[in-house]
């Protein structure tokens, strides 16, 4: 199955917190138990420079029955963050080693006007 598109809209100075639940496409919960997650944010697939990256140690929480992935950025992590248009993927590794690209898109960071 193809990863599906998603855009996340982030704001400079505020906390990130979006819950992914996996399905298949009888819209069954697909349990991620054992389960390990990666998203890396860069300007452009092709860029070298990882402008933000959470995995299933840091920032990302499996909740395996459920099918849920909650990712979690603060807000002095997207401070530093310089609004623009990004590229992102999400990749789950099951335990035996296959490696699935969930969902892909945009990443919009917005400048922050409160400091």
């Amino acid at each position: 199955m193809p990863a599906g598109s998603y855009s996340f809209y982030a704001e400079q100075g505020a906390t990130l917190e979006r819950v992914i639940t996996y399905t298949d496409s009888a819209e069954a919960i697909i349990n991620l138990t054992g389960y390990t997650a990666k998203m890396q944010v860069r300007t452009s697939a092709e860029s070298p420079t990882v402008v933000l990256e959470l995995t299933s140690s840091a920032g990302i929480t499996i909740n395996g029955a459920a099918g849920t992935l909650t990712i979690l950025v603060a807000a002095s992590v997207l401070s530093a963050i310089a609004p623009l248009i990004y590229v992102y993927d999400l990749e789950i590794t099951a335990p035996s080693g296959k490696v699935t690209r969930l969902i892909e898109g945009r990443f919009y960071v917005k400048a922050e006007v409160t400091r």
